[in-house]
């Protein structure tokens, strides 16, 4: 058992926004935010910033020449982190822990640097401060003046939530009070998508001609996460980063309370493997629901990565807990595309405005499910290369 812990506040930026607001007005329309991008001489599909939220990074770069150095990952997350403090009212703290982590770090930069190198076998002086893992924890830090803990960290896809358990762990631990966590990924590089292509995840051109879904609306759409009767994976690289304020105890302006949490990890067959029914996330699942009834369970914000594999892995290993008692299932990559370390913080994005607004999140090409009368707890899910499976419950404060 955990004590209850608050979240206080969340924000973020992705392809769906930048505010609260703004980002569940996106949900409720049943069109996706992704892009075309060319990488590599050819056209891919992408989940990019709006040029409104690029500038808004650009302005944040030049507003502080130590940060023109700086990777839009390192921007994302000193961003992001900076609009969750101002909304917990945290400006004069100085004792909050902070807890930041990326699947692929500084990746524009280290790309960059690593090309400067192979031209010209020199290194410049900002490459590794720039490109360091703890680069991002740091900065944020700084930039918030904080003197707490600072960690950084990379468990691939379940980056974010691990932030998560990490901070109600030293929050249990009375270590510390108040915890700033989050994950932050700005991949959409022509190497980074290169590495998704060779592994035969990444969705085509033509993805929409290969799906045997339940929507017209299916040409419309280039990742069909939670679709299960497509024939071809359609995974699609997003880009972004999310924060949340943890603080201990049930406290008057929470949204929600983080009332379980669960983490697993399973045997590899592969090095980006998962069971058929994904044992991992039964694990997990199981460990975040602790002693709550299955039927209390409203809804499920699904990792659902757009794989052919790692949809149907989740789906399969959801059934094999819940059983008749499935809740409703939704996802959002189809919307923003995948953002690796920091999309299981926007999944919990999504989770706390289901719980705020006391409504789900359809996917328009999913078959159609019953919707829940009221809702009231919420389970998140991520999981990373390396069966690293994570689940949050939240329940409505």
């Amino acid at each position: 058992m955990i004590q209850p812990i608050s979240i206080t506040s969340i924000a973020s930026i992705s392809a769906i926004g930048s505010s609260q607001n703004e980002i569940w007005e996106n949900y409720l329309l049943n069109n996706h935010f992704l892009s075309e991008k060319e990488v590599n001489g050819m056209p891919v599909f992408v989940g990019q910033l709006s040029e409104e939220n690029q500038q808004k990074i650009t302005e944040l770069r030049k507003s502080d020449a130590k940060y023109r150095s700086l990777d839009d990952a390192v921007l994302f997350a000193i961003f992001v982190s900076r609009e969750a403090v101002k909304s917990s009212n945290w400006e004069s703290e100085s004792n909050f822990g902070v807890n930041f982590g990326s699947s692929r770090g500084a990746t524009t930069l280290f790309e960059k640097y690593h090309k400067e190198f192979l031209e010209t076998q020199k290194s410049s002086t900002l490459s590794s401060p720039t490109t360091t893992l703890g680069n991002i924890s740091s900065w944020v830090s700084h930039d918030l003046q904080t003197f707490g803990p600072e960690i950084s960290h990379s468990i691939t896809c379940s980056t974010a939530l691990h932030s998560l358990l990490n901070g109600v762990a030293w929050i249990n631990s009375g270590m510390s009070n108040k915890f700033l966590v989050g994950g932050s990924e700005a991949a959409l590089t022509d190497f980074t998508i290169a590495q998704m292509q060779a592994l035969k995840v990444y969705a085509k051109q033509n993805s929409s001609l290969n799906s045997n879904c339940h929507s017209e609306l299916v040409e419309e759409f280039p990742c069909k996460s939670f679709d299960l009767n497509k024939k071809q994976n359609t995974m699609v690289l997003g880009e972004g980063a999310s924060a949340i304020c943890l603080e201990k105890g049930i406290v008057e302006n929470s949204l929600a309370t983080i009332s379980g949490i669960g983490f697993a990890t399973e045997v590899l067959q592969h090095n980006t493997s998962i069971s058929t029914d994904a044992k991992c996330f039964q694990k997990s699942m199981k460990m975040a629901l602790g002693e709550t009834a299955l039927d209390e369970i409203d809804a499920i914000v699904m990792h659902a990565p757009g794989t052919i594999k790692g949809d149907q892995s989740e789906v399969n290993a959801i059934q094999k807990v819940f059983g008749e008692k499935t809740p409703f299932l939704t996802t959002n990559k189809w919307k923003i595309g995948h953002t690796f370390g920091s999309s299981g913080m926007l999944s919990l994005e999504l989770g706390l405005l289901m719980l705020q607004y006391q409504q789900v999140i359809e996917v328009p090409f999913a078959v159609k499910q019953i919707h829940p009368k009221k809702i009231k707890n919420i389970l998140i899910n991520a999981v990373g290369f390396g069966g690293n499976a994570v689940s949050v419950l939240l329940t409505k404060s």
